[in-house]
């Protein structure tokens, strides 16, 4: 199982298992997930709903164990792979799901170099009907594959809650 998720918000590739703060006032309990840090702001890109901090625990932890991976993709990337599939499906993905699509493509392809011909399933979790503007801003050459400041990340990091062993 591969979890896909945004190269400028990068928690399950790049964040630390930590104990954090689901929220950035710091006002819910502490939970144990991978993290980039409640104070860490990512840049802006078009897939809102994966400008989360954190990742879920029970995610964090099946990674932990070792039993999924995890693969982080630009925004460009996401939204070729989400206008490949409208053309071959007929279905616009919203700009969080172009991540899950753009992942099962990369599987595919794998396969096909290495010869084989696993079943790849994937989860489409949304429609882009409301998201036309993000696609057209992608056609005209608007979006930008901006990453996340790595003295920021770090910063963020740094102020993760202290926990006794």
């Amino acid at each position: 199982m591969i979890a896909a998720e945004p190269a400028a918000c990068p928690s399950l590739t790049r964040g630390r298992y930590a104990y954090d703060f689901g929220d950035t006032s710091h006002m819910t309990p502490l939970v144990k997930m991978h993290t980039l840090g409640s104070t860490f702001m990512p840049p802006g890109f078009h897939a809102g709903g994966l400008r989360y901090h954190g990742m879920a625990p029970l995610v964090s932890h099946l990674k932990e164990l070792g039993l999924i991976e995890a693969e982080a993709y630009t925004q460009n990337d996401c939204f070729a792979a989400g206008i490949q599939f409208a053309r071959s499906e007929g279905i616009v993905p919203a700009p969080e799901a172009t991540h899950a699509v753009l992942g099962a493509i990369n599987a595919a392809l794998d396969a096909k170099r290495k010869g084989t011909s696993p079943t790849i399933l994937f989860g489409l979790c949304g429609h882009g009907h409301f998201d036309m503007q993000a696609y057209t801003d992608y056609h005209a050459g608007k979006l930008e594959d901006r990453g996340y400041d790595q003295a920021e990340l770090d910063s963020a990091l740094a102020g993760l809650p202290k926990i006794a062993a």
